[in-house]
């Protein structure tokens, strides 16, 4: 449950020396990172690399040195900062930082908001939250067996589990989705028009800022409608800060587990024996759940973006105030001085120490909400559904290269 961030391009950053290598790098198979991360590792703990605004920046390619990045309180988060880097230099968040979007601040601005969730997110909220969470997979798995295969299931279940989920936590209307979900895709496209992606970005906001005034006239049940009563109706938020936030949820909340469920179908169907061991011992579930967020690891470097705000030494080199850095999260996941054989899927690895979830303060608020959907998701499909398989070769299925998360742009399966 991370999002994507859009920062400010700047004349400023890493000095242009040689021909560094365009970042970023394309997935072309659905376990792997990009090809290119092996070699960038080899080369070093830091790379230089070039941005599509002509801006060089940093990125980290091993684990040790990316838990240094994202833990150490001299690199910055705020994109507001000069020589913060981007992918999209016309991006209309570029150099913004929107009241309530806390993911683009630095404690104790972002302390502040992240308090105001931590209970609604924390592993006793979240196991109160697996009845429904079930309910919801239940009902979706009933409608793909009456509709019958072969059918997608990246559009039957991977997108409306999370969805459906997210919508109820946050009170937001389910029938909505289509909406809120075709708004997400267009900017977080890599390759959309920023005029396009612009307009997605400002018709969600404004969506959510009508959210939040109709919670006004109409309380309900959901977190929205809860943020207003007890934080903007006392004053400590504003409107403008809620709706914020609001979009920050619902973005994180849907679009990365809706990628990592079949992705993760995905692997045990190609994994069969680690498929039956889960099945004869579904205890075996959770570590399973770990290694697949390592293994696939779709958020890798969006969520990552970083700027040195004091001269700080990573893996040996020096990265000055005003430098940007990308953590390469996919990379920092597949280290070979952090993990044994790391690019074999391995259920009984115990990867719990991965770094899908990001490190330090800004570690994903979301993640055992995360953990929740893909155990039950995962658990319940493949008991009910014992005889799931592909509909259609590996090498065909059409991948999600162009997008900020990564994922499967289509899942044909049958029974």
């Amino acid at each position: 449950m991370t999002t994507a961030k859009h920062t400010s391009p700047s004349s400023h950053g890493v000095p242009e020396v040689g021909n560094p290598p365009a970042f970023p790098m394309t997935r072309r198979c659905p376990f792997s990172p990009p090809e290119e991360y092996r070699a960038l590792r080899e080369q070093g703990p830091l790379v230089r690399v070039r941005l599509p605004s002509g801006q060089h920046s940093w990125v980290v390619t091993r684990y040790a040195e990316a838990k240094q990045v994202l833990t150490d309180p001299r690199i910055s988060t705020d994109p507001t900062q000069p020589g913060f880097p981007t992918t999209n230099p016309e991006s209309c968040e570029a150099g913004q930082r929107p009241e309530g979007q806390f993911i683009d601040m630095d404690p104790p601005e972002h302390t502040a908001y992240r308090r105001m969730l931590i209970s609604e997110f924390s592993v006793r909220r979240i196991n109160q939250l697996r009845p429904a969470i079930q309910r919801v997979v239940d009902q979706r798995v009933d409608a793909m067996l009456a509709e019958g295969g072969p059918l997608d299931l990246v559009e039957w279940f991977g997108l409306p589990v999370p969805s459906i989920v997210i919508c109820e936590l946050l009170g937001v209307p389910y029938a909505d989705h289509e909406y809120f979900e075709s708004r997400t895709r267009t900017f977080a496209r890599l390759t959309t028009d920023p005029a396009e992606a612009n307009a997605a970005v400002r018709e969600l906001r404004g969506y959510l800022a009508e959210l939040v005034a109709r919670v006004e006239r109409e309380p309900n049940d959901g977190l929205v409608s809860r943020l207003f009563t007890e934080r903007v109706a006392t004053g400590e938020l504003t409107r403008e800060a809620l709706a914020g936030m609001a979009f920050l949820l619902l973005l994180a909340g849907h679009e990365t587990t809706a990628n990592m469920i079949p992705l993760s179908v995905l692997s045990l169907l190609e994994n069969p024996a680690a498929l039956a061991e889960i099945r004869a011992d579904p205890g075996l579930l959770p570590g399973a759940v770990e290694e697949l967020l390592r293994f696939h690891s779709a958020v890798d470097w969006v969520a990552f973006d970083r700027m040195a705000v004091e001269d700080v030494e990573i893996g040996g080199q020096l990265v000055r105030a005003g430098e940007g850095i990308y953590v390469l999260g996919a990379s920092a996941n597949r280290d070979e001085r952090a993990f044994d054989r790391p690019d074999e899927f391995d259920i009984h690895r115990g990867a719990r120490n991965h770094l899908a979830f990001g490190n330090g303060v800004h570690q994903c608020l979301g993640q055992n909400l995360a953990r929740a959907e893909l155990e039950i998701a995962l658990r319940t499909l493949f008991e009910r559904m014992p005889t799931l398989r592909l509909a259609r070769p590996v090498a065909e299925l059409p991948l999600k290269s162009d997008s900020a998360i990564f994922g499967l742009a289509e899942l044909p399966v049958t029974w």
